[in-house]
């Protein structure tokens, strides 16, 4: 079943990437802390154009960002 337009708007992008061992693991330190978290890969296969995208609910935007925060600053 797909989601309704309502439950797509509770998602929201909070982190976009080329390499998908960097949102792999921003979305598993996310999960660590409690925050839901979903990646979608836009990247085109065959020419690796696009990106990968972290999501995550609208009410754990706030505390997702300092996670990302301190996962950027730690690369």
């Amino acid at each position: 079943m797909a989601p309704s337009e309502k439950e797509k708007e509770q998602w929201e992008c909070l982190f976009a990437s080329k390499v998908l061992y960097q949102t792999e693991i921003l979305k598993s330190l996310l999960e660590e802390c409690d925050i839901p978290a979903v990646t979608i890969n836009k990247q085109d296969s065959s020419y690796l154009f696009g990106d990968i995208e972290v999501y995550v609910k609208r009410d754990d935007i706030l505390r997702a960002q300092l996670i990302l925060e301190k996962f950027l600053a730690d690369e």
